[in-house]
């Protein structure tokens, strides 16, 4: 890691002391031996010079860089004077992850893995603009952006758990459809219910290994079981509608005083930020409706497979990209703000409201996916993060390479090769997309997790590894 004028503060977290037109310092949390690079860096120092931000623009362990913020970058605002960000939210809103249990062994996937992989695969539409079997009208998607995840459950999508055990109970309440465009309508009407591509996947998995008993037990997780991790979000209408509010902010308020006009961003209490946020709230509801038709898809090809008996449950379904406004102690005072999540994940500790009932007394699911063929891990949140990170942490590994260098450089088709001599089947209609989403671009899962865990801002409780991978 290139420290530049980094100050080290302790193990893991150096700080860049406030300068320049910054207004609050930047805080890092990475170890040396992961790699960070400038940009990203500066991306940083740059966000820290937003009007009414709070305590810390803040870099988490798998940040790279990103559109305006890094991606895992944290910042929250005050929520009078402070400013929405589209950049710091990001083109792909409410990108997620939500993590079923089954009642299935690794034995029972070994048995049948060809016709598991063939089967989600045909059911789960993967891939650039490939649609969705699943068609409504405008008046119905108006609905399900209003209503997310519940709308979905109410029309026979499954069960009222599925939400119940989502972030916001899988729905925004501050959504408002009529702030999305039709353009953005247009672009999403056909893809509910579809994983798309990049770095979007559904993968099974078993639990190799269990690191807290207690927490495991209060999760419903144990060694040798089966889980689905499904990875997806907003598809093309979280990208329009950016784009729509991006424009928006430039033809209104323009680039004066920002260090980099991808931090484009309107005032929280203008009419312009709210209508933003409504919006970004229907968009978000969008991507919990998306993951709840494919938990309805992936519920009936399993029990299709393995019989009546077959339990599929959502353990938890957490945002990526998002802006949320949530309560903080800074400067001694309880202060509600404005907190944009770029590539990070809420991470709250035990107790809080916001949190299922079967879980307050071990705190939230955190759910981290490794890079494709690697572990993930289920995590759970922890006090720590709200004094320090804005009760966030990390989403994943944090890409080393980009997407075109990766192109160049690495086989797809060797990719598929190697995981299936690893014993992992793959689904996958484009061998650029291995090759953009290969291990080797990411960095190491393990030890992103292992610092967050030292960190004490989320503690391991499972790792999992893959059996069966479906990529677009």
């Amino acid at each position: 890691m290139d420290k530049n004028d980094l100050k080290k503060i302790k193990k893991n977290i150096y700080e860049f002391p406030k300068s320049g037109k910054m207004r609050v310092p930047g805080r890092i949390f990475i170890s040396e031996d992961l790699f960070v690079d400038d940009k990203a860096l500066d991306q940083v120092k740059n966000v820290a010079q937003l009007p009414g931000i709070l305590k810390y623009s803040i870099g988490l362990t798998d940040m790279h860089v990103g559109y305006g913020f890094p991606i895992g970058g944290v910042a929250a605002f005050d929520i009078k004077k402070g400013i929405i960000c589209p950049g710091g939210i990001g083109y792909d809103i409410n990108c997620s992850v939500r993590l079923l249990k089954t009642n299935l062994t690794k034995e029972d996937i070994l048995k049948k893995q060809k016709e598991v992989v063939e089967g989600l695969y045909r059911k789960i539409p993967s891939g650039v603009g490939r649609g969705s079997p699943f068609q409504i009208n405008y008046k119905e998607l108006d609905s399900l952006l209003k209503g997310g995840a519940k709308y979905m459950v109410e029309k026979g999508y499954g069960i009222k758990r599925d939400y119940l055990y989502s972030e916001e109970e899988g729905c925004m309440k501050d959504a408002d459809p009529s702030k999305v465009s039709k353009k953005a309508k247009m672009r999403g009407i056909g893809q509910i219910g579809t994983i798309g591509a990049g770095n979007h996947f559904l993968e099974v998995q078993f639990v190799e290994k269990v690191f807290d008993k207690k927490i495991a037990k209060d999760f419903g997780l144990k060694v040798g079981q089966v889980v689905v991790m499904i990875h997806c979000g907003s598809r093309g209408l979280g990208h329009q509608v950016a784009s729509d509010y991006i424009k928006l902010m430039e033809e209104k308020y323009g680039y004066d005083g920002l260090p980099d006009r991808e931090l484009i961003n309107a005032p929280i209490k203008s009419k312009l930020g709210k209508d933003y946020f409504e919006a970004m709230s229907a968009t978000a509801n969008f991507a919990f409706a998306n993951k709840q038709l494919i938990t309805h898809w992936v519920r009936e090809e399993l029990t299709n497979l393995y019989g009546n008996n077959t339990k599929v449950e959502v353990l938890y379904d957490v945002c990526h990209n998002i802006a949320k406004i949530e309560e903080y102690t800074v400067d001694g005072k309880k202060v509600k703000v404005c907190v944009h999540r770029k590539g990070a994940t809420r991470s709250y500790g035990k107790g809080r409201k916001e949190i299922p009932k079967e879980y307050r007394n071990s705190g939230q699911p955190v759910l981290i996916p490794g890079s494709m063929g690697t572990a993930s891990y289920v995590l759970v949140g922890q006090k720590k993060s709200e004094e320090i990170t804005f009760g966030s942490t990390v989403h994943g590994a944090g890409r080393v390479m980009s997407r075109s260098l990766a192109m160049k450089n690495i086989s797809g088709s060797k990719i598929k090769k190697d995981l299936e001599g690893l014993g992992i089947k793959v689904g996958s209609g484009s061998e650029k997309g291995l090759a953009q989403e290969a291990p080797e671009v990411y960095k190491d899962i393990d030890e992103v997790v292992k610092i967050v865990d030292e960190l004490g801002i989320s503690k391991k409780v499972a790792r999992m590894k893959p059996l069966v991978v479906i990529k677009g």
